[in-house]
């Protein structure tokens, strides 16, 4: 069976291009992250069955301008090299999103955005696409009808995704930007057999790749309904989505990931959480998003804090020492964005046996 290469890394980790803070980490210093989420904005025009952060109630909490280009001025100073602008909400809800995409990448702060795609029109695209890594867009969905069902919207947003993202490729192209344009699919049952129609129809709107990921509950939403696919569903899929494959369209399956669904975590502490760090549209910071909107577990607000004292404060100490002392993994989210990160970090603390026989 052919293997869809996943030359972004979506379903593996970078970290290893991240020596040097990887040595102070096992040295033991208190390092500052390479990568943080953040929320811009804290409501969302969609309802998506799916939704990970559906718990938060989709209140319209707004990040306000002045304390994020603050924080994002010291963060660049403290060594985060990337930001990725989704959070709990749709990002740009934010009226001024455009405004903060490129003040972060002149900040020297690389910098991505997730958007359902309905609001990044011409002018959003031709004013961010120029800052922008990567822009992915959630499509979920390989017809009008059931993509409003999925996303909670009506039928309409379909086309205006679609072209949306033909417009933000052809800025791209015309202006020779280096942005990566992409779309997600996320599966579950009631959108799986809709998949190789996603794939063209993101495919011929000119994207670069159609990644295909499984379903992971948060643990707060108690009641959204079991929507998880296991891997060995898709696998006869895998050919077939190699069809539709160009020298400049990939599709990333996201097999390490499915399959991590239905395996124990092969680790014992979540090791990655000081390489990462997620804040919400309120500006508290977070050591990820299982912690949403449980405040004993906050390192503390940008609106009020600086990120040094945030970062090297005290409360944060504790509620590490406490996740790394306490903390049962079978209360994460399976299919973890952590989880590569600490089946490596797992490996350089704890080796193997003939470790010198490269």
């Amino acid at each position: 069976m052919p293997t869809i290469t996943d030359e972004f890394r979506i379903d593996s980790h970078k970290l290893m291009y991240h020596v040097p803070r990887v040595y102070q980490w096992l040295k033991g210093k208190n390092i500052y992250p390479i990568y943080i989420e953040i929320g811009l904005y804290g409501g969302c025009n969609h309802r998506c069955v799916f939704c990970a952060f559906g718990f938060f109630q989709y209140k319209p909490d707004i990040l306000g301008e002045t304390e994020l280009r603050r924080f994002i001025l010291e963060a660049a100073k403290r060594g985060v090299k990337s930001i990725l602008y989704s959070g709990e909400g749709e990002p740009l809800l934010h009226k001024d999103a455009v405004g903060i995409i490129n003040f972060t990448k002149k900040a020297g702060i690389d910098v991505a955005l997730v958007t359902n795609g309905v609001l990044f029109d011409k002018e959003k695209a031709a004013g961010s696409l120029n800052s922008l890594s990567w822009l992915k867009v959630s499509l979920d969905a390989g017809t009008k009808k059931n993509y409003a069902a999925i996303h909670g919207t009506v039928k309409e947003d379909f086309d205006i995704v679609i072209k949306n993202l033909r417009e933000a490729v052809k800025i791209r192209n015309q202006k020779n930007y280096s942005c990566v344009i992409g779309a997600q699919f996320l599966l579950i049952p009631k959108n799986y057999k809709e998949v190789l129609a996603a794939a063209k129809i993101v495919r011929d709107a000119g994207a670069d790749y159609l990644v295909i990921k499984p379903y992971s509950r948060h643990p707060a939403n108690r009641n959204t309904p079991a929507l998880a696919l296991r891997y060995r569903d898709l696998a006869r899929l895998e050919g077939e989505l190699k069809k539709y494959e160009k020298s400049n369209f990939k599709i990333i399956l996201r097999r390490n990931a499915s399959e991590s669904l239905e395996k124990k975590k092969p680790y014992a502490h979540c090791l990655g959480l000081p390489f990462a760090a997620h804040i919400t549209a309120r500006g508290d910071m977070y050591p990820c998003n299982l912690f949403l909107g449980k405040q004993n577990f906050a390192f503390g607000n940008i609106g009020k804090e600086s990120f040094k004292n945030i970062w090297e404060g005290e409360k944060r100490k504790k509620v590490m020492a406490r996740i790394y002392a306490k903390w049962d993994l079978t209360g994460c989210r399976k299919a973890c964005r952590l989880d590569e990160i600490n089946g490596y970090l797992w490996g350089l603390k704890n080796p193997g046996s003939h470790v010198n026989f490269i």
